[in-house]
């Protein structure tokens, strides 16, 4: 696919065709976008964990809230932050923004392939540590589904150029 091609087709999915294995070699691809994102002071202050036992997806789903289609996708990754202490120039945390770009290269790469994926930011954070293992002083920031669509749901309306883009300085 195009790569633009690849960013217009990009959908939220939230419904998997169960049991589809996706093949090593195609989520070798994804975590290699991953690990080749740009990040601030090119820390990778990250850390991926790929879950794709059954149980543990569904117990992942509950504390998502009960979203039990997570359980559904082929694999769910736990974005974690491994440098929370880190602070751009700016004063702003540097490691939410580096794995959101992280997950972006990975949905992105995962369209390609023609697979869906869905950022998951609501969950309970210190149950979904405590199940995966992960130590309290790292931050889980979120989770992304990854999977073959069972249902690819058409274009949301998107906001006009005129009502996101300022040239120069802001404008109303």
């Amino acid at each position: 696919m195009e790569f633009f091609e690849v960013i217009k087709k990009r959908r939220s999915i939230r419904a998997y065709k169960v049991g589809k294995v996706i093949p090593d070699e195609i989520l070798f691809r994804i975590l290699e976008s991953a690990r080749l994102a740009p990040s601030a002071s090119n820390l990778q202050p990250w850390k991926f964990i790929i879950i794709r036992d059954s149980r543990l997806k569904t117990d992942i789903a509950k504390l998502c809230k009960g979203r039990m289609w997570i359980a559904d996708a082929s694999a769910v990754i736990a974005g974690v932050a491994t440098r929370p202490d880190y602070r751009m120039g700016s004063g702003q945390e540097a490691f939410r923004i580096d794995i959101a770009t992280a997950f972006a290269h990975m949905t992105l790469t995962a369209n390609n392939e023609s697979l869906g994926c869905c950022w998951i930011g609501s969950f309970s954070a210190d149950e979904c540590k405590k199940l995966l293992g992960i130590p309290d002083q790292y931050p889980l920031v979120g989770f992304l589904t990854v999977g073959y669509p069972d249902e690819i749901p058409g274009p949301k309306e998107r906001k006009s150029m005129e009502e996101i883009v300022c040239y120069d300085r802001w404008a109303e």
